[in-house]
């Protein structure tokens, strides 16, 4: 047992990897084995992960359950594992959706089964791996590891424009990676030139000498990141790969890059770029206005591109553009507030879009089509799947006491600090995605039965149940009791606030305990969010307050 509590994120990570690897032995003609293997260990993998519930402690400081075990020595490579709070959520979120991605997937794969279980267990090891990785080369390896299999779902299991869809994505995909390349090797060097010749790729390492730096180097730094996180969410213009993605894949692949791998993008934000932040007010500030220009335009473009869509898949897709504009939109107004809002929302954005594409697997199966127009008063046939489709429409939208609705008021209430502008144009976007929503929920559900097609559809049977019933209550849950979220979220987001904005706080507070100023307590300094403390070797002296107004 001690072994196990020791070595917990290895057994979660792998555990995956270990299922891919059995498949191997067993023949590509027994296909109901490899299906049942799929689901063990898919099953298996969430099981694993469930007492990182009672071991994680939400009020420690830093990185928990370290694993940190020489792997590269010559290049100061480890493997090192850790998770704080975000990192928590979002490695539970990962091995939930797995499991159900893989269930949704049993009538669905036909051809080509035994590949299709491999893939699909060592693209959840890939994941993880991005979410617990404290070492930059190795969270480099599984950032890549991820690429390769989500490649061949697209391309092999997809739909008619399968190949040109997966070669869009993965293209487009590398293209970030390569880039990211380059800003990790620049903080590798300049550490070691810094230390006089040691190398080492250990994160907290490596983002704490940056501070150091020249605001030019962060910059560039900033940027190099950038594309990678942008093409991975993916911001406006960055997006164009997402719907073609989204529409060709199989469902179980559009549930798990909607729910888990846009994610790695916000992510890689969190924890790279907002350290790499210039500590210059006017050099901050412009990165801030560009990322948040940028966020605001992917929440009202996506909003409007949906409302335009006949493919229910794709409509889903493009609003995934807009519900990620939340979540970036939340990280760069750098309060608090907009931190927890981003990462609940990214949470939420996972069980609301993946149960809608799950949604749309169901039809699809029955139907084998996509188009709204093919639909229409489904709600008689299939009262159950409307009840469910229901609950997850309103979810999505940000209805109160649905999940949908904590994360966007969150960020909406961290983001009115800063700039009411900003604040407006998102409850701009939250209006266009309940009018998307819903019209798509009243073209095919409500009203008469007009295709003779759709007269006898079966509801859910007991296998998709199992797959959306989950998402429905923790739907519900957050929704109704968000309070064990925030309480994971508490210590690491006012550790990141503290460091990238610490004027946030009063300073007579920004070193007291943790418990003595909750995140959003009264009496914090919300004019000052965009700003920094200046410490006595800054270049950039702070501003007097007549420039401040």
């Amino acid at each position: 047992m001690e072994f196990f509590h020791n070595h917990i994120l290895s057994v979660v990570l792998f555990t995956p990897l270990v299922g891919s690897l059995l498949a191997l032995f067993i023949p590509r003609e027994n296909e109901n084995a490899h299906r049942v293997l799929g689901n063990v260990f898919g099953i298996l993998g969430f099981l694993v992960s469930l007492p990182l519930i009672w071991w994680f402690n939400p009020s420690t400081k830093g990185f928990q359950l370290v694993e940190n075990l020489d792997w590269i020595p010559s290049i100061g490579a480890r493997y090192t594992l850790g998770i704080d709070g975000i990192s928590f959520l979002l490695v539970m979120l990962t091995t939930l959706l797995g499991a159900i991605s893989i269930l949704s997937s049993w009538s669905a794969i036909q051809t080509r089964v035994k590949e299709y279980y491999l893939l699909f267990l060592l693209l959840q090891t890939g994941m993880l791996g991005v979410f617990m990785s404290l070492d930059f080369f190795l969270f480099y390896v599984f950032w890549e590891v991820m690429l390769v299999p989500m490649y061949f779902l697209i391309g092999v299991w997809g739909s008619e424009r399968r190949l040109y869809a997966a070669i869009k994505f993965f293209l487009y995909t590398l293209a970030g990676s390569v880039v990211m390349l380059l800003a990790i090797l620049a903080v590798y060097f300049n550490y070691s030139k810094l230390t006089g010749g040691t190398y080492t790729f250990d994160i907290p390492t490596l983002l704490a000498s940056v501070s150091q730096s020249s605001d030019a180097f962060r910059t560039w730094l900033f940027w190099g990141f950038f594309f990678a996180f942008a093409i991975k969410v993916p911001m406006f213009p960055f997006h164009t790969w997402l719907p073609d993605a989204h529409t060709e894949a199989p469902t179980a692949g559009s549930v798990i890059l909607a729910g888990v791998l846009l994610k790695m993008g916000t992510y890689g934000f969190i924890r790279f770029s907002l350290p790499l932040l210039p500590q210059g007010v006017v050099a901050r500030q412009r990165i801030v206005s560009v990322m948040v220009a940028l966020s605001i335009i992917s929440i009202i473009y996506g909003a409007l591109v949906c409302m335009m869509q006949k493919d229910m898949k794709k409509l889903i897709a493009y609003s995934s553009v807009s519900h990620l504009g939340f979540c970036t939109l939340g990280l760069f107004a750098l309060t608090p507030m907009g931190l927890s809002g981003s990462v609940i929302q990214q949470i939420n954005h996972g069980i609301s879009t993946g149960a809608l594409f799950l949604i749309v697997g169901v039809l699809y199966e029955r139907r084998h089509t996509r188009l709204i127009s093919e639909f229409g008063g489904l709600s008689t046939p299939m009262p159950s799947f409307a009840a469910v489709y229901m609950i997850i429409t309103l979810s999505s939208l940000g209805m109160p006491l649905l999940n949908g609705f904590i994360g966007e008021f969150t960020i909406l209430r961290g983001v009115f600090e800063v700039n009411k502008t900003w604040a407006a144009w998102g409850v701009i976007g939250i209006i266009l995605g309940a009018a998307y929503l819903l019209w798509l929920y009243q073209r095919v559900m409500f009203g008469p039965v007009t295709n003779p097609a759709n007269e006898h559809l079966p509801d859910l049977n007991l296998r998709e149940q199992a797959t959306l019933v989950p998402l429905v209550l923790l739907a519900l849950w957050i929704g109704v009791y968000p309070k064990p979220l925030f309480r994971y979220l508490d210590v690491p987001v006012r550790q990141i606030v503290e460091r990238v904005n610490p004027s946030y706080y009063p300073a007579e507070r920004a070193t007291a305990p943790l418990e003595s100023a909750p995140a959003g307590a009264p009496g914090a300094a919300p004019a000052a969010v965009l700003e920094l403390d200046k410490h006595p070797t800054d270049s950039h002296p702070s501003p007097s307050p007549a420039e401040k107004e």
